[in-house]
């Protein structure tokens, strides 16, 4: 058995493509979606026309919950300078658009056919802005997994892929399809991103477990041509990103 694991799209549909390409050259039985959408990027709408169609799980992020409830976007962590990108994302959103991402799942877990239970989140088990990095603390894991009966947990929100053992646990954070970060981002910094999509593979093989965390390059071009086009709060940082100075 073979789930292909994709978040954090943010809207950027030329992403999402060339990762759902590489997704149907690796036999995955299944793919979940771990949120945070439609914003940010310049085609929110033919994002979400993908994954209505791929009718897979689909978590909610704090950007899902944040563009449903645009007024408690402070609550959701968005920041300020993001504010406006929100709304232009939910302008080209209908309220069936809106009806859907408000129903989107907080948590999903699945039991492998040799009995391994793994969990799927965005930031945490128990909210969508908690943020699991390499360096965590084992205080805080033990708060965000407990009484959890899954030993996998998967999740996204930070943009960085991760594979970490803790004890008996294995802790992966799928990376971001949409905007892979750079560094990991930090308050009041502004993130850079990298010329690439990313995403991860959980596959099955009797008793062996394999996680694949992959990177795939999409066209660049393609994409702020799309962002210049659109007339987006945020082109200027678009247009800032991918080159070597970013």
């Amino acid at each position: 058995m073979r789930i292909a694991i994709i978040s954090d799209i943010h809207g950027n549909f030329t992403a999402l493509q060339a990762v759902l390409a590489d997704i149907k050259s690796q036999n995955v039985d299944e793919i979940i979606c771990l949120g945070d959408t439609v914003t940010l990027g310049p085609q929110p709408k033919e994002v979400l026309n993908t994954l209505k169609e791929l009718n897979c799980v689909i978590i909610k992020g704090n950007h899902d919950a944040a563009v449903v409830d645009p007024e408690l976007a402070e609550e959701f962590e968005i920041t300020e300078y993001l504010i406006s990108d929100l709304y232009w994302c939910r302008e080209r959103l209908t309220q069936e658009d809106l009806k859907l991402i408000d129903g989107f799942k907080s948590t999903h877990e699945t039991t492998l056919p040799n009995g391994l239970k793994f969990l799927v989140f965005h930031g945490s088990p128990l909210s969508t802005i908690d943020i699991i990095q390499a360096t965590t603390e084992p205080e805080l894991l033990d708060k965000y997994f407990e009484g959890q009966k899954a030993t996998v947990f998967i999740g996204g929100h930070s943009h960085i892929q991760m594979y970490r053992r803790y004890g008996e646990k294995l802790i992966i954070n799928a990376g971001s399809v949409g905007n892979a970060f750079k560094y990991v981002y930090t308050p009041g910094n502004v993130p850079s991103l990298l010329p690439w999509a990313e995403y991860t593979i959980l596959s099955q093989n009797e008793n062996a477990l394999d996680v694949d965390l992959r990177r795939v390059y999409f066209n660049t071009d393609e994409l702020l041509k799309l962002v210049s086009e659109s007339k987006l709060p945020g082109t200027a940082w678009w247009l800032n990103q991918y080159s070597e100075e970013s």
